[in-house]
């Protein structure tokens, strides 16, 4: 990976190479034992050449500061390592606030499973700053009809928003958040679990009151419980309020 940035700057002058030269890089970087097992964590994934998420990273990052409208212009986004990267360089491009928002308003239905939506999220670093506007271009996706539109919003509202000016609205929104939705139900729990860890009592409040559907309701609480920061006290009191699910 040292010398993939002398290899970029070589290609710069020829934007139809690039995407060949990154290519070239993942080729470099199969792991085949790491495709087998991340493939049987990622559902419905079949395209995927096995690339550990950190080279993702250095390839996104380094094609991101070279020239990074040519390199977004030839992915095939069928491809699992492809599509990460193309998503993962929205994070780590020098662009203005409405650039990444239309970059994003084009990745974002793209975006085909929990890995890719999760691992892109991470990098939009920008969305610490310029808070309230960034939380009104989420908000959104969460009644989108599209369950990794819906998850892309939750994980990044999980990533950047969980602070005292927010929490109050994060809770109302994931309360009205109601898709069958395995990996937007699991991305609510999860979320809902780190509010309590930063807001408990706001929290609880929320638990106690919530339009949550049994299984959401029930996972995060499991989630909470499975907490190391997270006294044996509350874990017990906080299983005595998990609900009956029908159909189990």
């Amino acid at each position: 990976m040292k010398l993939f940035k002398e290899r970029i700057l070589k290609t710069m002058k020829e934007p139809h190479k690039s995407t060949i030269l990154i290519r070239s890089v993942l080729q470099e970087h199969i792991d085949e034992t790491y495709r087998q097992f991340h493939t049987s964590l990622v559902p419905g994934l079949t395209k995927m050449m096995g690339v550990r998420i950190p080279v993702l990273r250095e390839i996104a990052k380094q094609a991101a500061k070279e020239d990074y409208h040519s390199f977004t212009e030839d992915f095939n986004l069928e491809i699992y390592e492809e599509l990460m990267i193309r998503g993962m360089m929205i994070g780590y491009a020098k662009l203005s606030i409405e650039e990444q928002k239309t970059e994003l308003r084009k990745f974002v239905p793209l975006i085909n499973n929990w890995a890719v939506c999760d691992s892109c999220c991470t990098t939009y670093k920008f969305m610490k700053k310029n808070q309230e506007e960034w939380f009104s271009f989420l908000t959104p996706y969460l009644s989108s009809t599209q369950e990794y539109e819906i998850r892309f919003a939750v994980v990044c509202l999980l990533d950047f928003f969980i602070q005292e000016d927010f929490i109050d609205r994060i809770l109302s929104c994931f309360s009205s958040i109601h898709h069958d939705g395995y990996y937007v139900k699991m991305a609510v729990a999860w979320a809902v679990s780190v509010c309590y860890v930063k807001f408990p009592e706001k929290t609880e409040s929320f638990l106690l009151q919530n339009t949550l559907d049994d299984f959401t309701h029930n996972k995060a609480i499991q989630k909470i419980r499975e907490s190391c920061r997270v006294s044996k006290e509350t874990k017990e009191k906080l299983k005595q309020w998990k609900r009956k699910e029908e159909n189990l």
